[in-house]
């Protein structure tokens, strides 16, 4: 049995605003990801992908703040941490994080040898610079980026060499779990290739030990994961291998997620385009039933109504539907 890496735990975090109203972007959601794995988010924008990427680190910022669950990396429990013990045990050597934008994460008043010093030494002050620059100059190197990079400042990188770079500076550490937030999103389509192949290529060489990539991009997930988990509203509504997430999806949104999105791969190229209708709950008060209900075509009047938890139907696959597979399989074939 593979070791598992990253565990959660009915994690639940939340959002308190400067009215003091609670908006629980992370509600009650589990996962694992065993060592050699990746594992997939999906779901529009402000779903709670990059909330839950956050929350995963156990460091946390006002407004964001920990409700309860269990987060445990390799075997430990992070969860309810002292955050200056994550900041210098955790963050970096166990967790690592590939942020949003990350072209903009570089200190543009730095050379890239510079940050890669401050974040080292942050974590073990009797470093040397010349160990520091030897570690540096082999990891970069290993990832296609040539040596000369170290001393450049950011404005001399292109945009997917910052891409890269970034990614380099993160996993500098050999993190067990690295957690890539739209690492591809601001990129043509050549650089966003180079990205998941330096992705898969930290994975094959034991640079990181599993990865979580999340997107909005559903189809993307395909090509880069092993495995699935499509969020709305804060909570997982699906969680299948990558192969039967994009090709059959069982949960209403999930397959409107797919529908809206032009894929070029076999078999889904003819597929007619769909946009979901509607707007996502208000998260202040989320529904007390379904909270894709409001937005389904097939939902009843008791989705509305009761709480409805997780299906599991077997070979990792689980969905968040009053439905059964059957009558969701036979409301697709008659819609």
């Amino acid at each position: 049995m593979a070791k598992v890496m990253l565990e959660v735990r009915e994690l639940t975090t939340k959002y308190i605003t400067r009215f003091r109203e609670d908006v629980y972007a992370v509600d009650h959601v589990s996962l694992k990801v065993e060592e050699g794995k990746s594992l997939g988010i999906a779901g529009e924008s402000g779903c709670g992908k990059s909330t839950l990427a956050l929350s995963l680190m156990g460091y946390y910022f006002p407004p964001l703040h920990y409700t309860s669950g269990e987060i445990i990396i390799d075997g430990h429990t992070i969860s309810g941490m002292n955050a200056d013990d994550v900041r210098r045990s955790i963050l970096g050597k166990e967790i690592a994080y590939i942020p949003q934008a990350a072209m903009n994460a570089l200190n543009p008043t730095q050379k890239i040898i510079h940050f890669i010093e401050d974040v080292i030494q942050a974590h073990n002050p009797k470093t040397t610079k010349k160990e520091i620059y030897e570690l540096a100059r082999e990891r970069f190197e290993l990832l296609g980026l040539p040596a000369s990079v170290l001393q450049r400042y950011p404005v001399e990188l292109s945009g997917g060499m910052k891409q890269r770079t970034v990614i380099a500076v993160s996993v500098i550490l050999g993190p067990k779990v690295l957690i890539a937030d739209e690492p591809s999103s601001a990129l043509d389509v050549t650089s966003q290739k180079m990205v998941i192949k330096m992705l898969r290529d930290l994975m094959e060489k034991g640079i990181i030990k599993s990865m979580i990539f999340i997107t909005h991009e559903l189809p993307l997930l395909y090509n880069v994961t092993d495995d699935i988990m499509v969020m709305y509203a804060g909570q997982i509504v699906e969680k299948a291998g990558a192969h039967k997430a994009v090709f059959d999806p069982l949960h209403p949104y999930s397959k409107g997620l797919m529908g809206s999105i032009i894929v070029p791969e076999q078999g889904l190229r003819n597929v007619k385009l769909t946009a979901i209708p509607g707007v996502p709950p208000n998260l202040k008060k989320p529904p007390s039933g379904c909270r894709f209900a409001e937005r389904c075509q097939y939902a009843k009047p008791e989705c509305k109504a009761i709480s409805i938890g997780m299906r599991d139907v077997g070979e990792g696959r689980t969905y968040r539907c009053i439905f059964t597979e059957q009558e969701l399989r036979e409301v697709y074939k008659n819609a």
